[in-house]
């Protein structure tokens, strides 16, 4: 045919360089072969492929008045889910197309050879009638699960949108937009992985799937789709077409956003905590740790594997926690499913035994039924628990120094009461020995391991009578000789009062009380058996002429009494004529390590 015709029979030309068959004008003939053809015939004409004559058969095909038909884009009769396919000259393609009254029609299609812009369908009735029926529930199914089908022609370059389609991505059903013009609504990074997924699932014909953030018209409001497809091949072995649905999954992929968030949120609190997270399973015993503390906390590694509930107890636990451990996991069990518990575990990294704390809650499958699970945290409070203990024995080592130290204080005021003979020499003599004893305890408290340096507390004292460096080298009128050694605060105090009263005794009646005295102080550590004594020389020359007291004053109690209750010492103190001599052999006291803070350092 070199034109087409039209379903009028009346308006179609005449064709030219055939033949007439005898006894029938050209044109007779081909009006009658159109109209009489027992299938369905439609002429298509131009790029877009409308309808520009259709024949009986195709109107009763598609329940169709000619008018209804002619003018129409071929794109706009087939429906999305089966056009993806074109038909060709061989075997005819199965195809549904949209009736006018939006009824559907299954059909057979075959298309002859395109000649200057024109071609022919031949249309017929699908012999499978249930086709149809199966194809409206897929459609049904489908649009229940919200997804909507969709399909692409590499002929047009056209995407044909269901209705569902159509509603996701903001657009007219059908044919209604390119690939070229979609692409340019999704996300540039999405749209690259895209691109690579389809890329790699072309050639094998394998389904692909992709989730990619998208622009929908027409206010540009940024959503999530999942697009799911497949390519179509010809018989040639080309792409004849690509089918596939598309969902909206924005509501999912905020909330898989919004438990991430949550998840990493916990994480980190987990981690600044320092909290392990673990699962067990009761009805397998099996265990889940869920980030590296746990394994950090039972100094195991993840080649190794987790424990169960029946090793954790046989062969981690301490004996002495078992039967309290079990008890709070029964009373859980038996309540409200909460469990809080304690105990000392075995570190299988190093042996060490380390307490810990274990907090969670059972998860029952129904209200009172059988618990399934217990999902929970655990923390190492060893380290907690010796500061515990430390502050315990630092609130005791408290009471035991104010309790003593007020004891002193009212020594202090009795012996100076009577020994003074004026108020103004009480008052000098009270105030310097509580100064001393003021500056004991600051010493004290200042050093993290509340000690005081012996050297430090004679400084203190003699540096107002020295004429230069107190070392031995330098000769000069004080004169300190003796290794560093730090005194605990049981003896420091009443040491460095004992310091005091010889430095104001020298300074009022011996070697510091005139300019040719010499005051010398000698100490050392020695080893006594299973302990260390500190040996402690006071020696003063070149001042007058000393002699033994008349009376025994708060200088001699001190030296006698309180050294020797307190410190458990021995004094000896000779009163030799040129000058005094006072020897102290004090026992060091062991330090309780629990009262260091460095000690973990």
């Amino acid at each position: 045919m070199g034109r087409v015709l039209d379903h009028r029979p009346d308006q179609q030309p005449a064709r030219q360089g055939d033949a007439p068959e005898p006894g029938y004008p050209d044109d007779a003939i081909a009006r009658l072969a159109f109209e009489a053809a027992p299938v369905g015939l439609a002429c298509l004409a131009g790029p877009d492929d409308r309808l520009v004559a259709v024949n009986p058969r195709l109107c009763a095909l598609l329940a169709a008045a000619p008018a209804e038909l002619l003018g129409r884009r071929l794109a706009d009769l087939m429906d999305p889910e089966t056009a993806a396919v074109e038909p060709g000259s061989g075997e005819p393609v199965e195809q549904c197309w949209r009736r006018p009254d939006r009824g559907a029609a299954w059909v057979m299609v075959r298309a002859g050879p395109r000649r200057d812009g024109q071609r022919v369908l031949v249309v017929e009735a699908a012999e499978d009638h249930g086709a149809a029926a199966r194809a409206e529930q897929t459609r049904l199914a489908l649009a229940s699960a919200g997804l909507g089908d969709w399909s692409w022609s590499p002929a047009s370059g056209e995407i044909t949108l269901s209705e569902r389609a159509a509603e996701i991505l903001g657009l007219p059903p059908g044919p209604s937009v390119t690939w070229e013009d979609l692409q340019l609504r999704f996300h540039r990074d999405d749209l690259e992985r895209a691109r690579a997924l389809i890329q790699e699932a072309l050639p094998e014909g394998r389904a692909y799937a992709v989730d990619a953030r998208y622009r929908r018209p027409p206010d540009d409001q940024e959503v999530w789709i999942s697009a799911r497809g497949r390519a179509q091949f010809g018989p040639d072995g080309a792409v004849a077409g690509m089918i596939g649905v598309v969902q909206d999954v924005t509501a999912r992929e905020e909330a898989r956003r919004a438990l991430h968030d949550r998840e990493q949120r916990l994480r980190v609190a987990t981690s600044v905590a320092a909290l392990g997270i673990f699962e067990w399973h009761l009805l397998d015993d099996q265990a889940l740790w869920e980030n590296e503390r746990m394994w950090e906390i039972f100094g195991r590694r993840p080649q190794d594997g987790t424990i169960s509930m029946t090793e954790f107890f046989r062969d981690v636990m301490h004996p002495e926690d078992k039967g309290p451990f079990r008890a709070a996991i029964a009373a859980a069990l038996q309540g409200e499913g909460v469990l809080h518990a304690a105990g000392r575990i075995r570190r299988a990294s190093d042996g060490a035994w380390r307490t810990i704390e274990m907090a969670g809650r059972f998860e029952r499958d129904t209200p009172g039924g059988l618990p399934r699970r217990l999902i929970g945290v655990v923390a190492d409070i060893t380290d907690r628990r010796l500061a515990e203990e430390r502050q315990t024995l630092l609130i005791r080592e408290l009471h035991h120094r104010v309790k003593n130290t007020l004891a002193t204080v009212q020594a202090i005021v009795g012996s100076t009461a009577r020994t003074a003979s004026s108020i103004e020499s009480f008052y000098e003599a009270f105030v310097g020995r509580i100064m001393s004893l003021a500056h004991t305890h600051s010493v004290l408290t200042e050093d993290v391991w509340q000690t005081a340096s012996l050297r430090g507390l004679l400084e203190n004292e003699l540096t107002p009578y020295a004429d230069g460096p107190m070392t031995p080298e330098a000769d000069g009128r004080i004169t300190l000789e003796g290794p560093a050694v730090d005194l605990a605060s049981e003896i420091a105090v009443p040491i460095g009062m004992a310091i005091h009263e010889l430095t104001t005794n020298a300074a009022k009646y011996g070697a510091l009380s005139g300019r040719g005295g010499r005051v010398r102080v000698r100490w050392n550590l020695e080893p006594e058996g299973d302990r260390v004594v500190l040996r402690f020389e006071w020696r003063e020359s070149g001042g007058p002429p000393v002699m033994p007291p008349s009376r025994q004053g708060f200088g001699s109690r001190l030296l006698q009494r309180v050294l020797s209750t307190q410190v458990q010492a021995n004094v000896a103190i000779d009163y030799a004529p040129d000058g005094l001599r006072l020897t102290m052999l004090a026992p060091m006291p062991k330090r309780n390590i629990a009262l260091n803070p460095l000690a973990k350092l």
